[in-house]
């Protein structure tokens, strides 16, 4: 399975710039939201697009997009030491679409 998503970076802005926090908690755990933040007051907003461009390209792949079967918050995304993404899905997801692993990659490019 593959699935693949864009994100236009002023999109994301725009959302963040309107809604804040509410926007972040929408789709964005915590611990996914502490990894967007360069500081504590200054937020990676390249960080926040390709999270939301990863949690919508795996749903893509299982075939469900963001929705009842699959929210954004069943989605976990964290990163290794050296930077690499890591994905999985909760528990329960993990074993509702009876999947063992998730690859990923994460591509920023100007305003995308």
């Amino acid at each position: 399975m593959i699935g693949i998503d864009l994100v236009s970076l002023k999109r994301i802005s725009c959302s963040y710039e309107k809604f804040g926090e509410k926007f972040l908690d929408r789709f964005l755990s915590k611990k996914e939201q502490n990894l967007c933040f360069k500081t504590p007051c200054d937020i990676n907003l390249q960080r926040v697009a390709g999270f939301w461009a990863s949690k919508e390209a795996i749903s893509k792949a299982l075939g469900v997009g963001i929705g009842t079967e699959l929210g954004f918050l069943d989605i976990l995304l964290d990163k290794t030491p050296k930077g690499q993404p890591i994905a999985t899905l909760t528990n329960e997801k993990m074993q509702y679409f009876q999947i063992q692993e998730i690859a990923l990659s994460i591509t920023h490019d100007s305003d995308f």
